[in-house]
This record gives structure tokens, sequence and C-alpha cells, in this order.
């Protein structure tokens, strides 16, 4: 379990610089600094923490599934940010409304970096017994307020290409969505299984299916001959 927890925070931060090599080097800027003043602030906090704690945490069924959530959630707005990014670059004329939700989730930085950087104080801050919890606190911040933007810088020089990182974000936070099914369910399921079929909830779903393909079909095709009208008018 905690072998999976490491993994996944290892991916969570490797999205986020990822993620922070899309913007320019003052927005970058600013969120390294919220990230560092969040490190520094949160020593009073985390030197409560102990291992017992964090392990209770990872045990706790309902604090697992509300972290999934905001997992899922986040994958979710990160996964959108590379399909919508790959389809204002491959489209011609976009959409107002397009080019804001893109621009919103391009400075969407994350929210699950913060407990990854609160794990980190943790380990800090019990690793180094006899100095003072402030000053390894804020030499921690000092160091993530360096190794954001000099990461991002970085992943731009080396990855030049833009689909390229769009790519490896995308990637990234579908091996983050799995990672994090198997470590916030933890071998629980939801629902209990049942050995007998619905066959009425079967053909419900099957005719929803099959309804949603019929819908989709007329709706391209009526697109189509609305295209091809306009083109001829033309």
């Amino acid at each position: 379990m905690e072998t999976i927890v490491l993994v996944l925070m290892i991916l969570v931060c490797f999205s986020f610089m990822l993620k922070q090599s899309f913007r320019k080097l003052l927005s970058v800027g600013v969120i390294a600094l919220v990230a560092a003043l969040f490190t520094g602030l949160m020593w009073p906090v985390a030197i409560e923490q102990s291992r017992s704690q964090i392990e209770a945490w990872l045990a706790n069924p309902q604090l697992m599934l509300d972290t999934s959530v905001v997992l899922s959630v986040e994958v979710a707005l990160q996964m959108a940010f590379c399909i919508m990014a790959v389809n204002i670059q491959t489209e011609g004329h976009i959409k107002k409304w397009r080019l804001t939700v893109y621009k919103l989730l391009r400075w969407f930085p994350g929210v699950l970096i913060f407990p990854v950087l609160f794990s980190a104080l943790v380990y800090a801050v019990f690793s180094f017994p006899g100095y003072s919890f402030p000053a390894v606190a804020w030499s921690l911040a000092a160091a993530v307020l360096i190794i954001i933007p000099a990461g991002s810088w970085l992943i731009r020089k080396t990855l030049p290409e833009k689909e390229i990182r769009l790519e490896l974000l995308f990637i990234a936070n579908a091996l983050i969505g799995i990672f994090g099914i198997v470590a916030t369910v933890n071998g629980r399921t939801a629902v209990e299984g049942i050995a007998e079929v619905h066959w009425g909830a079967l053909a419900g779903i099957a005719g929803m299916t099959l309804g949603g393909l019929i819908s989709g079909w007329i709706y391209y095709l009526i697109k189509n001959r609305y295209i091809n009208n306009r083109q001829t008018k033309r």
C-alpha cells in the first residue's frame, strides 16, 4: 500500500511539473510562491502528525473514498485540458466559450500537489531531529520555490514539442487515475456482486445505448447537410 501511494505521489509531481510547462514564467512563479508558502506555513500541523496516524488515515475507508472523489475530479480536468488543447491546435475556427474554458483549465494547477507537499514536509521534519521545525519547513519551501520554475523550464527545453508534453500529461493522469483507484479503494467495492442477470435493466441499458447511437448519427447527418448547404451557397 505504501509503495502504491509513493508511486502515486511521484506521478502527481510529474503531472504538476508537466502542466507548468504550458504556462508563462510569471504564472509559474506565482504558483511556485503559493506552493512554497503552503509548505512553510504548514509546519505547526506537520509536527503534530506521526507515522501511525498517517497509516490510520490510509486505512480509513471514508477518508479514502473522499480522496478518490477529489482525485477523479482533478484527473478529469487535466484530461479535459489535454483534449481541448489538441482540438484548439487542429481546428481552424475556435468558439469563444471553448477558448475561455481552455484558459481556465490551463490556469488550474491541481490540488493534489498540496497533499504531496504536506507529506514531504512531514517526512522532512521527522528526518532532521534536533533541528528547528520552522527552519526545516522554510528550507523545504525555498527548495520548492526553486524546483518548480527550474523543473518547468527543464521540461520545456527537454521536450520543446507541445504535442509530446500533452501526450505525456494525458498518460500521466490516466496512470494517476488507475493508481488512485487501487490506492483509495484498497480491495473494497461499493456494491456487492450478484449471480443473476437483471434482463430488464440490461435491455434498458442496451436501448439507451442504441438510442444514443441513432441520435448521434442523425445529428451527424444534419450537421453535414447544413455544412454542405452553406458551402454550396458560397
